[in-house]
Protein backbone atom coordinates (compact mmCIF):
# COMPACT_ATOMS: atom_id res chain seq x y z
CA UNK A 1 0.00 0.00 0.00
CA UNK A 2 1.36 3.41 -0.96
CA UNK A 3 2.05 5.57 2.09
CA UNK A 4 0.21 8.89 2.31
CA UNK A 5 2.55 11.69 3.35
CA UNK A 6 0.03 14.49 3.87
CA UNK A 7 -3.36 13.98 5.44
CA UNK A 8 -6.18 16.43 6.12
CA UNK A 9 -8.73 15.45 8.79
CA UNK A 10 -12.09 17.03 9.44
CA UNK A 11 -12.57 15.81 13.00
CA UNK A 12 -16.28 16.42 13.26
CA UNK A 13 -18.77 15.77 16.07
CA UNK A 14 -20.96 13.75 13.70
CA UNK A 15 -18.51 12.51 11.03
CA UNK A 16 -14.78 12.18 10.44
CA UNK A 17 -13.57 12.87 6.90
CA UNK A 18 -10.03 12.06 5.78
CA UNK A 19 -8.45 13.76 2.76
CA UNK A 20 -5.22 12.41 1.28
CA UNK A 21 -3.04 14.50 -1.02
CA UNK A 22 -3.55 13.60 -4.70
CA UNK A 23 -6.37 11.19 -3.82
CA UNK A 24 -9.12 13.41 -2.43
CA UNK A 25 -11.53 12.30 0.30
CA UNK A 26 -10.85 8.64 1.08
CA UNK A 27 -12.99 8.22 4.19
CA UNK A 28 -16.25 9.63 5.49
CA UNK A 29 -17.58 7.79 8.53
CA UNK A 30 -19.59 8.67 11.65
CA UNK A 31 -17.57 9.64 14.75
CA UNK A 32 -18.87 6.70 16.77
CA UNK A 33 -16.93 3.97 18.57
CA UNK A 34 -18.40 0.76 20.05
CA UNK A 35 -16.53 -0.55 23.09
CA UNK A 36 -16.78 -3.69 25.21
CA UNK A 37 -16.90 -2.32 28.78
CA UNK A 38 -15.60 -5.54 30.32
CA UNK A 39 -12.43 -5.83 28.23
CA UNK A 40 -12.06 -2.19 27.01
CA UNK A 41 -11.67 -3.53 23.46
CA UNK A 42 -12.93 -1.56 20.49
CA UNK A 43 -15.54 -3.66 18.67
CA UNK A 44 -16.45 -1.31 15.82
CA UNK A 45 -15.70 2.19 14.55
CA UNK A 46 -17.62 4.45 12.19
CA UNK A 47 -20.75 3.33 10.34
CA UNK A 48 -20.74 -0.14 11.91
CA UNK A 49 -20.67 1.41 15.39
CA UNK A 50 -23.38 3.95 14.48
CA UNK A 51 -25.75 1.09 13.69
CA UNK A 52 -25.31 0.03 17.33
CA UNK A 53 -26.35 3.39 18.87
CA UNK A 54 -29.22 2.76 21.27
CA UNK A 55 -29.23 -0.97 20.50
CA UNK A 56 -26.39 -2.48 22.52
CA UNK A 57 -26.47 -5.01 25.39
CA UNK A 58 -25.28 -3.84 28.82
CA UNK A 59 -21.59 -4.73 28.36
CA UNK A 60 -21.24 -2.87 25.04
CA UNK A 61 -21.43 0.90 24.72
CA UNK A 62 -21.55 2.96 21.54
CA UNK A 63 -19.85 6.29 22.26
CA UNK A 64 -19.49 9.56 20.38
CA UNK A 65 -16.13 10.80 21.70
CA UNK A 66 -16.62 14.36 20.40
CA UNK A 67 -19.31 16.65 21.74
CA UNK A 68 -20.08 20.20 20.62
CA UNK A 69 -17.06 20.25 18.30
CA UNK A 70 -14.49 19.35 20.97
CA UNK A 71 -13.01 16.16 22.42
CA UNK A 72 -15.08 14.91 25.34
CA UNK A 73 -13.34 11.53 25.63
CA UNK A 74 -9.64 11.90 24.85
CA UNK A 75 -8.67 8.21 25.01
CA UNK A 76 -11.43 7.04 22.66
CA UNK A 77 -10.81 9.93 20.22
CA UNK A 78 -7.15 8.96 20.00
CA UNK A 79 -8.05 5.31 19.34
CA UNK A 80 -10.63 6.30 16.75
CA UNK A 81 -8.11 8.56 14.96
CA UNK A 82 -5.51 5.78 15.02
CA UNK A 83 -8.02 3.41 13.43
CA UNK A 84 -8.99 5.87 10.66
CA UNK A 85 -5.37 6.86 9.92
CA UNK A 86 -4.32 3.19 9.75
CA UNK A 87 -7.30 2.38 7.54
CA UNK A 88 -6.56 5.18 5.05
CA UNK A 89 -2.77 5.57 5.20
CA UNK A 90 -1.42 2.12 5.95
CA UNK A 91 0.75 1.45 8.97
CA UNK A 92 4.48 1.65 8.47
CA UNK A 93 6.44 1.62 11.71
CA UNK A 94 8.71 4.46 10.66
CA UNK A 95 6.11 6.20 8.56
CA UNK A 96 4.45 9.27 10.01
CA UNK A 97 2.31 11.57 7.84
CA UNK A 98 1.90 15.34 8.13
CA UNK A 99 -1.57 15.90 9.51
CA UNK A 100 -3.78 18.98 9.32
CA UNK A 101 -6.82 18.85 11.63
CA UNK A 102 -9.75 21.25 11.63
CA UNK A 103 -11.09 22.74 14.85
CA UNK A 104 -14.02 25.13 15.54
CA UNK A 105 -13.03 28.81 15.60
CA UNK A 106 -13.90 29.23 19.28
CA UNK A 107 -11.74 26.46 20.79
CA UNK A 108 -9.58 27.12 23.84
CA UNK A 109 -5.83 26.49 24.12
CA UNK A 110 -6.52 23.37 26.21
CA UNK A 111 -8.87 21.97 23.54
CA UNK A 112 -6.31 22.72 20.80
CA UNK A 113 -3.64 20.87 22.75
CA UNK A 114 -5.95 17.86 23.20
CA UNK A 115 -6.54 17.68 19.41
CA UNK A 116 -2.82 18.09 18.67
CA UNK A 117 -1.83 15.38 21.13
CA UNK A 118 -4.51 12.97 19.93
CA UNK A 119 -3.35 13.38 16.31
CA UNK A 120 0.33 12.99 17.30
CA UNK A 121 -0.40 9.88 19.39
CA UNK A 122 -2.42 8.48 16.48
CA UNK A 123 0.67 8.63 14.26
CA UNK A 124 1.14 12.18 12.98
CA UNK A 125 4.65 13.59 12.51
CA UNK A 126 3.85 17.31 12.18
CA UNK A 127 0.35 18.24 13.29
CA UNK A 128 -1.19 21.52 12.18
CA UNK A 129 -4.54 22.91 13.28
CA UNK A 130 -6.78 25.01 11.09
CA UNK A 131 -9.95 26.93 11.86
CA UNK A 132 -13.05 25.32 10.39
CA UNK A 133 -14.60 28.35 8.64
CA UNK A 134 -11.31 29.05 6.82
CA UNK A 135 -11.06 25.43 5.66
CA UNK A 136 -14.74 25.51 4.66
CA UNK A 137 -14.18 28.66 2.59
CA UNK A 138 -11.18 27.12 0.78
CA UNK A 139 -13.15 23.91 0.19
CA UNK A 140 -16.07 25.90 -1.22
CA UNK A 141 -13.71 27.31 -3.86
CA UNK A 142 -13.32 30.80 -2.38
CA UNK A 143 -9.95 32.54 -2.79
CA UNK A 144 -9.38 33.63 0.81
CA UNK A 145 -6.10 35.43 0.08
CA UNK A 146 -7.94 38.32 -1.62
CA UNK A 147 -8.58 41.55 0.31
CA UNK A 148 -12.34 41.21 -0.37
CA UNK A 149 -14.36 40.03 2.60
CA UNK A 150 -16.20 36.71 2.43
CA UNK A 151 -18.60 35.32 5.02
CA UNK A 152 -18.90 31.61 5.71
CA UNK A 153 -21.41 29.81 7.94
CA UNK A 154 -20.28 26.25 8.64
CA UNK A 155 -23.11 24.28 10.28
CA UNK A 156 -21.60 21.03 11.48
CA UNK A 157 -22.76 18.38 13.94
CA UNK A 158 -21.67 20.02 17.20
CA UNK A 159 -20.96 23.66 16.37
CA UNK A 160 -21.92 26.34 13.90
CA UNK A 161 -18.89 28.44 12.97
CA UNK A 162 -19.50 31.83 11.43
CA UNK A 163 -16.61 33.93 10.16
CA UNK A 164 -15.74 36.87 7.96
CA UNK A 165 -12.45 36.15 6.19
CA UNK A 166 -10.17 38.57 4.39
CA UNK A 167 -6.49 38.35 3.36
CA UNK A 168 -6.31 34.73 4.51
CA UNK A 169 -7.30 35.43 8.12
CA UNK A 170 -10.43 35.75 10.23
CA UNK A 171 -11.61 39.31 10.83
CA UNK A 172 -14.77 38.63 12.86
CA UNK A 173 -16.13 35.29 14.01
CA UNK A 174 -18.25 33.41 16.48
CA UNK A 175 -18.89 29.77 17.25
CA UNK A 176 -22.18 28.59 18.75
CA UNK A 177 -22.92 25.12 20.08
CA UNK A 178 -26.09 24.90 18.00
CA UNK A 179 -25.86 22.63 14.97
CA UNK A 180 -26.98 19.25 13.61
CA UNK A 181 -26.99 17.48 17.01
CA UNK A 182 -29.10 20.22 18.59
CA UNK A 183 -31.55 19.94 15.67
CA UNK A 184 -31.93 16.23 16.50
CA UNK A 185 -32.29 16.96 20.24
CA UNK A 186 -34.97 19.59 19.58
CA UNK A 187 -36.96 17.08 17.50
CA UNK A 188 -36.63 14.41 20.25
CA UNK A 189 -37.82 16.90 22.91
CA UNK A 190 -40.72 18.04 20.73
CA UNK A 191 -41.90 14.45 20.16
CA UNK A 192 -41.83 13.81 23.93
CA UNK A 193 -43.65 17.02 24.79
CA UNK A 194 -46.30 17.10 22.07
CA UNK A 195 -46.82 13.46 21.09
CA UNK A 196 -45.74 11.80 24.38
CA UNK A 197 -43.47 9.64 22.24
CA UNK A 198 -39.94 8.67 23.23
CA UNK A 199 -37.62 8.35 20.22
CA UNK A 200 -33.88 7.77 19.91
CA UNK A 201 -31.07 9.81 18.31
CA UNK A 202 -31.20 7.93 15.03
CA UNK A 203 -34.97 8.42 14.62
CA UNK A 204 -34.59 12.12 15.42
CA UNK A 205 -31.94 12.43 12.72
CA UNK A 206 -34.08 10.50 10.24
CA UNK A 207 -37.04 12.87 10.80
CA UNK A 208 -34.72 15.88 10.32
CA UNK A 209 -33.35 14.52 7.04
CA UNK A 210 -36.74 13.42 5.68
CA UNK A 211 -39.12 16.25 6.55
CA UNK A 212 -37.04 18.75 8.53
CA UNK A 213 -37.37 22.34 7.34
CA UNK A 214 -36.12 25.79 8.31
CA UNK A 215 -38.52 27.70 6.06
CA UNK A 216 -42.19 27.03 5.23
CA UNK A 217 -42.45 24.38 2.49
CA UNK A 218 -44.88 24.93 -0.38
CA UNK A 219 -46.37 21.55 0.45
CA UNK A 220 -46.63 20.20 3.99
CA UNK A 221 -44.94 16.77 4.23
CA UNK A 222 -45.78 13.99 6.68
CA UNK A 223 -43.99 10.84 7.79
CA UNK A 224 -44.62 8.03 10.24
CA UNK A 225 -42.47 8.01 13.32
CA UNK A 226 -42.04 5.01 15.63
CA UNK A 227 -41.07 5.11 19.26
CA UNK A 228 -42.20 4.25 22.76
CA UNK A 229 -45.40 5.68 24.19
CA UNK A 230 -44.49 7.52 27.40
CA UNK A 231 -47.91 6.82 28.91
CA UNK A 232 -48.33 3.08 28.23
CA UNK A 233 -44.66 2.19 27.76
CA UNK A 234 -45.56 0.28 24.57
CA UNK A 235 -44.30 0.81 20.99
CA UNK A 236 -46.38 3.38 19.10
CA UNK A 237 -46.43 5.02 15.68
CA UNK A 238 -47.50 8.64 15.12
CA UNK A 239 -47.70 10.80 12.03
CA UNK A 240 -45.63 13.97 12.14
CA UNK A 241 -45.63 16.88 9.67
CA UNK A 242 -42.89 19.18 8.35
CA UNK A 243 -44.76 22.18 9.86
CA UNK A 244 -44.40 20.61 13.30
CA UNK A 245 -40.71 19.93 12.75
CA UNK A 246 -40.16 23.56 11.73
CA UNK A 247 -41.72 24.56 15.04
CA UNK A 248 -39.46 22.05 16.85
CA UNK A 249 -36.34 23.53 15.21
CA UNK A 250 -37.26 27.15 15.95
CA UNK A 251 -34.88 27.65 18.89
CA UNK A 252 -31.61 26.37 17.31
CA UNK A 253 -32.41 28.11 14.01
CA UNK A 254 -33.08 31.40 15.80
CA UNK A 255 -29.73 31.10 17.65
CA UNK A 256 -27.82 30.51 14.38
CA UNK A 257 -29.52 33.46 12.63
CA UNK A 258 -28.79 35.78 15.58
CA UNK A 259 -25.14 34.62 15.64
CA UNK A 260 -24.81 35.45 11.92
CA UNK A 261 -26.34 38.87 12.60
CA UNK A 262 -23.89 39.55 15.47
CA UNK A 263 -20.87 38.69 13.27
CA UNK A 264 -22.13 41.12 10.63
CA UNK A 265 -22.39 43.78 13.34
CA UNK A 266 -18.70 43.27 14.24
CA UNK A 267 -17.57 43.43 10.60
CA UNK A 268 -15.75 46.59 9.41
CA UNK A 269 -17.92 48.60 6.97
CA UNK A 270 -15.66 48.02 3.92
CA UNK A 271 -15.86 44.26 4.36
CA UNK A 272 -19.59 44.41 5.11
CA UNK A 273 -20.04 46.10 1.72
CA UNK A 274 -18.05 43.27 0.07
CA UNK A 275 -20.26 40.67 1.75
CA UNK A 276 -23.48 42.34 0.63
CA UNK A 277 -22.12 42.04 -2.94
CA UNK A 278 -20.65 38.54 -2.75
CA UNK A 279 -23.23 37.01 -0.40
CA UNK A 280 -22.91 34.45 2.38
CA UNK A 281 -21.82 30.83 1.80
CA UNK A 282 -23.21 27.98 3.92
CA UNK A 283 -21.24 24.76 4.33
CA UNK A 284 -21.42 21.68 6.58
CA UNK A 285 -24.07 19.00 6.99
CA UNK A 286 -26.56 21.52 8.39
CA UNK A 287 -26.62 23.23 4.99
CA UNK A 288 -28.69 20.25 3.77
CA UNK A 289 -31.63 21.25 6.00
CA UNK A 290 -34.41 22.39 3.67
CA UNK A 291 -34.80 26.17 3.44
CA UNK A 292 -31.92 27.12 5.75
CA UNK A 293 -30.50 29.48 3.11
CA UNK A 294 -33.85 31.30 2.81
CA UNK A 295 -34.14 31.54 6.59
CA UNK A 296 -30.69 33.18 6.99
CA UNK A 297 -31.32 35.40 3.96
CA UNK A 298 -34.54 36.69 5.54
CA UNK A 299 -32.71 37.54 8.77
CA UNK A 300 -29.63 39.21 7.27
CA UNK A 301 -31.04 40.66 4.05
CA UNK A 302 -27.98 39.28 2.20
CA UNK A 303 -27.98 36.75 -0.62
CA UNK A 304 -27.15 33.27 0.71
CA UNK A 305 -25.89 30.31 -1.30
CA UNK A 306 -25.17 26.73 -0.32
CA UNK A 307 -21.73 25.44 -1.33
CA UNK A 308 -21.45 22.53 -3.74
CA UNK A 309 -21.06 19.32 -1.73
CA UNK A 310 -21.33 21.21 1.61
CA UNK A 311 -20.50 18.20 3.82
CA UNK A 312 -17.06 17.78 2.23
CA UNK A 313 -16.00 21.45 2.13
CA UNK A 314 -14.00 21.42 5.37
CA UNK A 315 -12.12 18.22 4.47
CA UNK A 316 -11.39 19.42 0.92
CA UNK A 317 -10.24 22.81 2.28
CA UNK A 318 -7.97 21.09 4.81
CA UNK A 319 -6.40 19.03 2.02
CA UNK A 320 -5.92 22.05 -0.25
CA UNK A 321 -4.38 24.00 2.64
CA UNK A 322 -1.80 21.23 3.10
CA UNK A 323 -0.60 21.91 -0.44
CA UNK A 324 -0.22 25.59 0.41
CA UNK A 325 1.50 25.01 3.75
CA UNK A 326 4.92 26.26 2.73
CA UNK A 327 3.68 29.47 1.13
CA UNK A 328 1.21 30.17 3.92
CA UNK A 329 3.76 29.52 6.64
CA UNK A 330 6.24 31.94 5.10
CA UNK A 331 3.53 34.51 4.41
CA UNK A 332 1.46 34.57 7.59
CA UNK A 333 -0.35 37.83 7.04
CA UNK A 334 -1.72 38.44 10.48
CA UNK A 335 -1.82 37.05 13.97
CA UNK A 336 -5.15 35.39 13.32
CA UNK A 337 -3.83 33.38 10.40
CA UNK A 338 -5.71 30.12 9.85
CA UNK A 339 -2.87 28.02 11.29
CA UNK A 340 -3.01 27.69 15.03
Amino acid sequence: MEMASEVGIDLGTANVLVYIKNKGIVLNEPSVVAINKDTDDILAVGEEARQMLGRTPANIIAVRPLRDGVISDYDITERMLKYFIKKTCGSGRFFKPKIMVCVPSGVTEVEKRAVREAATQAGGKDVYLMEEPVAAAIGAGIDIAQPDGVMVIDIGGGTTDIAVISLGGIVASTSVKMAGDKFDDSIIKYMRKVHKLYIGERTGEEIKKTIGTAYPREENMVMECRGRDLVTGLPKTVEVSSEEIMEALEEPLHTICEAAHSVLEQTPPELAADISNSGIVITGGGALLYGIDRRIQDRTGIQVRIADDPTSCVAIGTGKALNELESLESNSLNRRAPYL
